[in-house]
């Protein structure tokens, strides 16, 4: 444990020097970084701990979030440190780089302690190793990088570790405890908490002696949803949604957590009558969620059909991992397929061992990691990350062999090689070089434009006029309200579906009809990014629609065009 936060702290420390650039702007490239340092700024100003809107969205009755502010109080800690000593612009830029920094310490003990448990005692610090060559893990843990992600991935290491761990009633509790976390973060790992606790009760169904650890688990994870609810759950949370911890899913954890106790003491000798208690108590559990909340049997976002066609549905990430370009594809997978095989290979080596009690679990773990994403792309962080042990396993048998060969070449050149293949790492040096897939010209001119209007001094040059609510892109929302005094109509959330209808509708449509939207919001400034992506989406589908004529240089009489600085990436319009 010293030792991995003592690497940990050299490799916090390595990753805010290489991206101090990046912190000094303020870089927060996704829209759930920018809208996330909003809610900070919000709670550190006074909004309630409870009220979670962001009103800089869509005023004066502002946007509803469905986070939680778990997340929020390390970024505003960090901050509440250090503006006595750098001031509150320069507190933000370093919370924000720091902030993401802080999960990567939890990820890496849990998947070390894994690795130590499982392998060898001395196996750990090749599990940070190959946890820092996962490409897709590591961005969420990167300087301004600050939603959700990393911490809900820092718990899935720690639930891998729980169930490798042959205390029974504390793995059990690690897990109980990690799951009741990450569920009152978000419900994007709902289906490996869910996963996780069917390994566990498995285990139980096959060896009665495990009662200690699904009985701990039970109560772990319907105490620690139930503190977690109360603590945080926002007002808009306190409502039958089905899209974060609500009263709906908090009372499938409880009543879920209650019988797995209930279980536990049970106990029965027969192991078929062990299997069939745990299938009766899934039935009530699945029985019980589909009567009393039939809303939530379809899209936990609930949105209107026609959101749903438009924007939900095309999400790149939420697309199963085939759909995907082979260049973005093979980097994301290489490494679960080792894992995976890893695992395996593990498991059937440990099979008259007592280390098979830990492998059997990580590789049930991995392996429904992997097939997640034949479900949805998104799925790849978590995929790499819980495919780590299995892949230092293989490593340890491999680079065994070559670090022990007589002939030089092979401890050499066969280490290099064993080290780049079974760690996966080979596969984003090979895309490189592999005339597959790259982008178009056009694709890097929307890449672009898209970036350079995301930029602290393109927006910077906003602030010249006085503030007021700009109609602009559902996807720079975010970013414009967190880099300048200003407000906008809508950002990329759910549950604020109307809103992300209207500037669709706005941009897709006659200039009168935008005109018509724009003023029921009270908008008086028009801003558009040209060629940024959503932009071509408006072009693409509605030609002729308003945001095409406007491409066109057609403008209305009604829009009178605002100057900006030299080189701006935008337009800017005051509507009359």
């Amino acid at each position: 444990m010293r030792l991995t936060l003592i690497a940990w702290i050299v490799i916090l420390a390595y990753f805010v020097f290489d991206r101090w650039n990046s912190i000094q702007w303020l870089s927060l490239g996704d829209t759930d970084d920018n809208m996330r340092l909003m809610q900070v700024r919000a709670l550190l100003d006074g909004q309630g701990w409870y009220d979670l809107r962001q009103y800089r969205l869509n005023p004066p009755g502002g946007f509803d979030i469905h986070w939680s502010r778990i997340v929020d109080l390390p970024i505003a800690g960090l901050i509440l440190i250090l503006r006595p000593f750098v001031g509150v612009p320069e507190a933000e830029r370093l919370a924000c780089g720091i902030a993401p920094l802080l999960p990567l310490s939890l990820a890496m003990i849990g998947l070390a302690a894994t690795a130590r448990r499982l392998v060898s005692p001395v196996a750990w610090p090749l599990a940070i190793v190959f946890l820092l060559g996962c490409t897709a893990t590591m961005l969420m843990f990167m300087p301004d990088r600050i939603d959700h992600h990393g911490w809900q991935l820092a718990m899935l290491s720690l639930t891998v570790a729980g169930l490798a761990d042959p205390k029974k009633a504390r793995g059990g509790a690690i897990v109980g405890v990690t799951s009741a976390v990450s569920l009152n973060i978000g419900l994007e790992l709902l289906p490996y908490a869910a996963m996780a606790g069917a390994i566990i009760a498995l285990r139980w169904v096959w060896d009665r002696s495990e009662a200690a650890r699904l009985s701990v688990y039970g109560l772990t994870l319907a105490g620690g949803c139930g503190i977690g609810f109360v603590l945080f759950a926002s007002n808009a949370n306190q409502v039958m949604r089905c899209d974060a911890l609500t009263p709906v899913w908090l009372s499938v954890m409880v009543v879920g957590g209650g019988l797995l106790f209930l279980l536990a003491r049970l106990n029965p000798e027969q192991r078929w009558a062990r299997l069939s208690l745990a299938v009766v108590a899934g039935a009530v559990i699945a029985t019980g969620f589909a009567l009393l909340f039939p809303q939530c049997l379809g899209r936990p976002e609930q949105v209107s059909p026609e959101l749903a066609r438009t924007w939900l549905d095309n999400v790149r990430e939420a697309r199963p991992i085939y759909k995907h370009p082979f260049r973005m594809a093979f980097p994301i997978v290489t490494l679960p397929v080792i894992g995976i095989l890893g695992a395996a290979f593990a498991t059937w080596r440990a099979r008259n061992d007592i280390s098979i009690n830990g492998w059997v679990p990580v590789l049930m773990f991995s392996t429904f990691a992997g097939l997640m994403l034949l479900w949805q792309a998104r799925a790849g962080p978590a995929a790499q990350l819980l495919a780590v042990p299995g892949a230092v396993a293989l490593a340890w048998i491999i680079l065994g062999w070559t670090l022990g060969h007589d002939r030089m070449l092979v401890r050499v050149f066969g280490t290099v090689i064993g080290f780049m293949a079974v760690s996966g790492m080979f596969a984003g040096f090979a895309i490189k070089y592999l005339p597959i897939d790259r982008p178009s010209p056009r694709t890097n001119v929307v890449n672009r434009s898209t970036g350079l209007c995301m930029t602290v001094p393109a927006m910077k040059g906003l602030d010249r006029y006085p503030a007021q609510t700009i109609f602009t892109f559902v996807d720079l929302g975010p970013r414009l309200i967190a880099t300048t005094h200003h407000n906008a109509v809508a950002g990329p959330y759910h549950r604020n579906g109307d809103a992300i209808l209207d500037v669709q509708h706005a941009f897709s449509r006659s200039p009168e009809n935008f005109r018509a939207i724009a003023k029921r919001h009270g908008a008086t400034l028009l801003l558009v990014c040209p060629n940024m992506a959503e932009s071509t989406v408006y072009r693409a589908r509605n030609p002729g629609g308003f945001y095409d004529q406007l491409a066109n240089r057609k403008v209305p009489a009604w829009l009178e065009p605002l100057p900006l600085q030299a080189k701006s990436p935008f337009r800017l319009y005051r509507i009359k």
